[in-house]
């Protein structure tokens, strides 16, 4: 397992701060503090799909191969493969074209995965991600799209503020556990002080 690790580290490393082995972490504490209240939910496919759920993320790569060589290595039935598989594809939000979560353990990692998306740490990597992309910190004049394709969604170069209106203000209503629910809820309220004391500063 800590080999694992280690590998897995390498790979998140690579990328900015907003997609790095302390996100992993961060998400890992989320889907631990849900499981406590879903105990019926298989914790082993719940971590592990934590672990692997953004190797081959579609901004960072257009393979799955790392995904599946990590996944066909595990020293696991093909049955549970299958079902860490399942939920690594069901955690993406692709701009509102996300699959159903159907199972309690997607449903945990999908929610421990957006709570890491929304508060303080949600503003943080909107931001790192933003100025790793060479985006705008906000754009005045653009709308946030309500309805878009995940080609539309994934190409369009968008302020890291419209990224709010577009994905993280809808994240506290897409919860799926009602102990994501709970801890979505301040984190949501946070980022609502934030945008309205930047509309301030910025004399919106």
């Amino acid at each position: 397992m800590n080999d694992l690790i280690e590998k897995v580290r390498g790979i998140y490393e690579q990328f900015d701060a907003s997609h790095d082995f302390q996100h992993i972490e961060r998400v890992y504490h989320n889907a631990l503090a849900i499981l406590h209240t879903e105990p019926e939910a298989d914790a082993e496919v719940v971590k592990m799909a934590v672990l692997l759920h953004d190797v081959s993320d579609k901004k960072y790569t257009d393979s799955k191969e790392q995904e599946e060589k990590f996944i066909t290595d595990l020293p696991m039935s093909e049955a549970k493969k299958q079902h860490i598989r399942d939920c690594i594809a069901q955690v993406s939000f692709n701009g509102g074209n996300e699959l159903e979560a159907t199972s309690i353990e997607a449903k945990i990692v999908r929610d421990a995965d957006r709570l890491d998306a929304i508060g303080a740490v949600g503003i943080a990597r909107t931001f790192a991600y933003g100025g790793a992309k060479g985006r705008k910190l906000y754009d005045e004049a653009e709308e946030a799209r309500t309805a878009m394709t995940e080609q539309e969604y994934r190409s369009k170069n968008t302020s890291s503020v419209t990224h709010f209106y577009e994905k993280l203000l809808s994240l506290r209503n897409l919860m799926t556990t009602d102990k994501g629910k709970q801890m979505a809820e301040e984190r949501h309220q946070f980022m609502e002080s934030f945008l309205q004391q930047l509309q301030n500063e910025i004399g919106r």
